[in-house]
This record gives structure tokens, sequence and C-alpha cells, in this order.
């Protein structure tokens, strides 16, 4: 598993944490087990965020904009092509079984052919100004609520959904100026104007022969549905996520809705930088079949889009069938690899214009860790009960290492070197000035009062004699912030 990129700063840090929880959320989908699920978001965030940073320095370099997606699609569709190259690799095993018969069929090709032939969704949000792409991913996708929106990207709440409507009318006049690009055969020529113009229209009566044609092709009626911007979540979310994200799109669409209308987004602080941290909390968990039945219904709804346009009333007429390409859609705990640097809590973007998180729930079917960034107990209000150490007394030091500081929070890593091999590991703090942890990664945690305490992972519990176990949290303060003290392992006392 590789080791994540860094932050390089804290508006870097709140941009990688925002993107993680997306990123695990789609690699559970295309996994048969949560911790392969770990393991292809870990290797996909990276490969995708430094594709993206050598991107952005060749851009700078030339003084040329070099089309890409906004930083989310972008990572899911690092997910998508780091999937496709276990497949090559003979490490197929550990995806899901559709999503294998998927990577070997003509529908996957269609993301790494000839760039005309790729999906219309991706093409259009690929040459829309980022900003802009952003904010339709965000508000469509991602389903944040506007107000959150405008927050995460610096706008004026008042005038956001004017900007949204505005920014809709331009992802359509790029996907009809993709549409006309596009090689096409006489008759799906010969049908593309009028798509254009009864689409335009909610109440616009299909011509009959149009009709026939959007049920027997599949690309014209994907364009059909990227045109038509009206239609709930069976529309233009549907068309985003189907376009650009490809197996699973639809999944991770009822995934990110359903957190959404549970609640899982709205107790998280909404400031960013401000607060930087997200204070563990307890969060309800969705049902598993709820969210499966959901995911079928939306999976329908779309293929009535894509298939049959509308009935002259307005409304879009019934189909016959449909079913997700994904796996049940709830979202996993995101528990974070072996050597991430990347906090998971704080939610900014490098452009100034981000600050919101996003939270993902828990499946039922699969190992129910905590949280990450959820204190253990102090988050369900319960007092933390310490087991019995039945360890022999340990030799220890610790490193605290304050690696970034901004108004109300902060970025840190404990190392702690041990003198015996140990099989388990228990690490314990104190913090002089109320400091609150927010977010952990490669341990779990608990918090009573001023008193911290950091559990092993599984894949990090067993340490060498003379060996260093590390992890890293977000904290947030408040007047002061001194570092903390009478470290344990343990429960025996380490030299800081």
């Amino acid at each position: 598993m590789p080791d994540l990129p860094t932050p390089q700063d804290a508006a870097e840090a709140a941009l990688f944490s925002e993107c993680w929880d997306a990123v695990l959320s789609y690699a559970d989908l295309c996994t048969s087990g949560s911790s392969a699920g770990t393991e292809l978001a870990a290797e996909a965030f990276t490969h995708g965020i430094h594709a993206a940073r050598a991107a952005d320095f060749g851009a700078r370099n030339t003084g040329r904009r070099i089309p890409r997606l906004p930083w989310i699609p972008l990572l899911l569709a690092a997910v998508r092509s780091t999937a496709a190259s276990w497949e090559e690799t003979g490490h197929g095993n550990h995806l899901d079984p559709d999503l294998r018969l998927w990577l070997n069929s003509d529908k996957a090709a269609r993301y790494v052919g000839p760039p005309l032939r790729r999906p219309l969704a991706l093409r259009a949000l690929r040459d829309m100004q980022e900003p802009d792409a952003a904010l339709l991913w965000l508000a469509e996708v991602e389903a944040l609520p506007l107000p959150q929106v405008a927050r995460r990207l610096g706008l004026d709440p008042v005038s956001a959904a004017e900007e949204l409507a505005q920014v809709r009318v331009l992802f359509r006049d790029r996907c009809q100026r993709n549409l006309l690009d596009t090689p096409m055969s006489p008759d799906c020529r010969r049908f593309a104007r009028l798509l254009d113009a009864v689409t335009r229209s909610q109440g616009a009566e299909v011509p009959e022969d149009l009709s026939r044609h959007l049920a027997t092709c599949v690309e014209c009626a994907e364009a059909a549905a990227c045109l038509r911007l009206y239609g709930g979540i069976s529309g233009l979310p549907a068309a985003l996520a189907g376009g650009v994200i490809g197996w699973g799109g639809l999944a991770y669409l009822e995934r990110r809705r359903r957190a959404a209308e549970a609640g899982l987004l709205g107790g998280r602080s909404e400031a960013g930088i401000n607060t930087g941290l997200t204070i563990g909390e307890f969060r309800p968990r969705i049902g598993r079949t709820a969210i499966m039945v959901a995911a079928v219904i939306v999976s329908g709804l779309a293929l009535t889009v894509s298939l049959m346009p509308f009935d002259g009333s307005g409304n879009a007429p019934s189909a016959k069938g449909g079913t997700t390409d994904g796996k049940p859609v709830v979202d996993p705990s995101p528990v974070l690899p072996s050597g991430l640097t990347v906090p998971v809590g704080s939610t900014r973007s490098p452009a100034p214009r981000r600050s919101d998180p996003e939270a993902s729930p828990t499946p039922a079917d699969k190992p129910d860790p905590e949280p990450q960034g959820t204190s253990t107990s102090a988050a369900r209000g319960e007092t933390p009960k310490p087991s019995p150490d039945k360890s022999e007394p340990v030799s220890c030091e610790v490193e605290y290492d304050l690696v970034n500081e901004w108004p109300d929070g902060f970025q840190a890593t404990i190392s702690v070197t041990s003198a015996k091999a140990i099989d388990g590991w228990r690490i314990a703090w104190s913090f002089r000035d109320g400091q609150q942890v927010g977010q952990m990664w490669d341990a779990s945690f608990s918090q009573d009062g001023g008193r911290v305490t950091a559990t092993a992972a599984d894949y990090n519990r067993s340490v060498a004699a003379d060996g260093t176990v590390s992890f890293g949290f977000l904290a947030s303060w408040q007047g002061k912030n001194t570092a903390p003290f009478d470290f344990t392992l343990n429960g025996s006392s380490c030299t800081s």
C-alpha cells in the first residue's frame, strides 16, 4: 500500500479530507471487502493526487490551462482506473464481480478510448472551468445543501441558486457542443438537432421516430439525459454520476443522497478553516436493505430517463425495469490505511472556496469498526472504561510533532519507540489546554476530558524491539495550544 501524499498546507489538508471520504466511499463499492476497499482507495488517492499535481505544475510552466475534472470526480476516476489496473495485473479477485465484468466490456473501454468517443458528461464537465464544474458536482452528485456548497466555494449564499442554474445551462451547452463533435452514424446525426430542441422544454412533445431511436441507441439516450436539465435525481445527477464515474455511478449517487437525507452531513461544522475540525459525535446508520432498494429505484428511474423521453405532460413514462450497477449503497467508516499523513476531518480545497465536509455511514454487513474521527465513548456521551493493563512494563520514547496549526485547529503526529517487542499497543497522553481530538489515522481513539488514548489498528498492532509506531490526528484548540504531557505505552510512562 503506498504512502499517501502529505498535504502541503492546511488548505490542502482540508481538501484531502474532503476527497478521501468520497474516494473511500466509491472504492468500497468497487471491492469485495472493507480492507480491499481501503487499499484500493489509498492507491487511487495517491496516483490521482500525484497526477493532478503534475498537471497543475505543467500548466503553470506553460501558462496554458489544461482541462481537468474537479478534485472529487478526478479522484473517483482514479479509483476506476486503479481497479482496471488491478484486474490487468491479476488482483481482480479483490474487486466486485460485477465490476470485473464491466472492466472487460466495451463500456469500460469508452473511458480510455478515443477522446471523442468518451461519455458525453465526462467530456462536458472537463471542458468547464473548474470552479463551475465543482459547483455542479457538489450540488448535484455529492448532494450537499446549497448553503454549504456556497460556503465551501466562497459564493454569495443569496445568489448561489442563480449561479447554479447558470452552471447547469453551461453544462448543457458543453454537452451539446461535444455531441455535435462526436462521430455519429447518419441516423444519429439526423436526430441530434431535434434532440437538442425537444430537451430544452420540459413540456415538449417527442416525435415518435425520435422516441423509437432513443429506445434503441444507447449513446443518443445518454445524450438526452445530459441535455435535459430537469427530472430530479434521475435527470442531471444520474447523467453526471453515470457518465463521469462509470460503473457504480448510480449506487454512489444514491449513497451520497441517503447520507445527506439521514443528516449525516448536517452534524459537522460548516465553518471550514475557522474550526478546522469535525469533533467526534454519534451518527445514525442507514439500513443496508433500505438503501439497496432505493438504489434499485434510482437506477430504474435513470433507465427511464435515458431510454424513454417525456410524454408531452412533462413527465417521463415508466420503463420496464432497471437495476443498480453497484453494490448496496452504504458508506463505509473511513478507516484509514497505514502511513496516511492526510487528516480526515477538516474539509477545504486549495482554492479558498471550500470548507464543508461529508460523512459516511457504516456498512451493516461488514466489520463495524469505530468511525475514524469519532471518539469511541465520548462521542456517545459515555465515560470510557479503561481495560485492565496486563502487559509487562515497556520502556519507550515518544516524539510529538506539531505539523501544522491554524486558528482553532492543528495537525500533529506522535511517534513512539518501544524497547521491547509488543503485540498490541495503547498510547495515552494528556492535554493541558482543553484541546479536543476530532480525527485520527493509523489508530482509533477515545478522549475523557484532557486524557486521550490511541489504540492500535489491525495492521500496525505489532511493533518489533526498538521499533517505532506513528499515527496522526487533527484537533481543536482555544487560547493556548501547549504540547501534551504524561505519555504512556500500555500503562508504562514514556520519555518525551
